[in-house]
């Protein structure tokens, strides 16, 4: 199978060595999101509902430029810096995933880039 990156302009630039995301087949796997304004590429600190917001948003566009939606999506990874804002990043990502829940794995680690309060890495699937 031929790999193949994915890169938009409507999704934040890699701030490292590393793809907005990669499709191999039927998948395509994001890399890790944050809270980055896509136009600036400022980090967009404030509270957890705002970060989780901006970082589904970035990995929509980044969907989008593969040729998929968040609808295609069957498996998340959650990252946060605080397990307490586990209920408020929780309601904003259902909004986003109401119909369509994927499976999701959520853990807590000392730090991510930039400050972020949360990164979020996505898996999906062209095939329904």
């Amino acid at each position: 199978m031929k790999k193949r990156v994915i890169q938009t302009d409507q999704a934040p630039a890699a701030i490292g060595p590393y793809s907005q995301a990669v499709r191999v087949g039927d998948f395509l796997y994001t890399s890790g999101q944050i809270a980055l304004d896509p136009q600036s590429g400022e980090f967009l600190s404030g509270e957890i509902e705002q970060e989780t917001e901006r970082t589904i948003e970035n990995i929509s566009a980044i969907l989008k430029a593969g040729g998929l939606s968040l609808d295609n999506v069957i498996k998340t990874t959650v990252y946060l810096t605080d397990l307490s804002h586990f209920a408020r990043m929780n309601h904003i990502y259902e909004k986003y995933f109401s119909g369509n829940k994927p499976a999701r794995a959520c853990v807590q680690v000392a730090a991510l880039p930039k400050g972020a309060k949360v990164e979020i890495e996505a898996i999906a699937i062209a095939a329904s």
